[in-house]
């Protein structure tokens, strides 16, 4: 099986596992909190499985403990804010829904356009022409589910959408650096050609604490 078509099925496994948990929510089971949460939560786990792993002149260099530790508090944040925001599953799927379509437009219009590099020694594959559909594609994610939800045009999605996408890029570049760091390609290989938890949730690392401490 080709490494694109592994990559697609199990983005549609997660986007099943995310349906699932939003039809949860209809017949008043907390599917979406419960999902989020133990997202959260392995992502935390699967860290500290890395940096067990992770040799100790890798691990015990003095900035490298630093990044290690601002990266397990970000992560930690993330779980914190998640057990006020994931009471409003509405709110958490808009954001998974605008981050996913993000990440997909990234990848794919990346890879088909190619061009410059945003930022190659941290992450070789990111390029410019990514990060501008990955915005475009996260816009039209929200303005989507704003339609999808109230039944109408949300001017504000527009700007949440921009605003949301590139947090997740900017969270995802984020995940890529304290991966060069730890001298990894991929946090885990739990979701196949995905990596691992991180690899797959980190657009939200920013996205979850600045909207947290707005509404808060």
């Amino acid at each position: 099986m080709s490494e694109t078509m592994n990559r697609i099925l199990v983005a549609g496994g997660i986007f099943a596992v995310i349906v699932i948990a939003a039809l949860l929510e209809r017949i008043g089971i907390p599917g979406v909190y419960w999902l989020c949460i133990g997202i959260a939560l392995a992502m935390i786990v699967e860290f500290l499985a890395c940096l067990w792993r992770a040799p100790r002149d890798v691990m015990f260099n003095g900035t490298n403990i630093a990044i290690f530790l601002l990266f397990l508090g970000l992560l930690g944040f993330d779980f914190v804010s998640l057990l006020t925001l994931a009471r409003r599953p509405m709110l958490i799927l808009m954001i998974l829904v605008i981050v996913c379509a993000t990440d997909i437009c990234a990848w794919f219009f990346g890879g088909q356009i190619g061009g410059d590099k945003m930022w190659e020694r941290i992450s070789e594959h990111k390029t410019w022409a990514g990060q501008i559909f990955g915005i475009i594609g996260g816009t039209a994610a929200a303005i989507a589910y704003g339609h999808w939800v109230l039944g109408t045009f949300v001017s504000q999605l527009v700007w949440i959408g921009i605003g949301i996408a590139l947090l997740s890029q900017y969270g995802d570049l984020t995940a890529s650096f304290v991966k060069r760091k730890l001298h990894i390609k991929d946090y885990s290989h739990i979701l196949g050609g995905h990596g691992g938890i991180i690899d797959r949730f980190d657009g939200w690392i920013y996205v979850l604490p600045i909207i947290w401490a707005v509404l808060a």
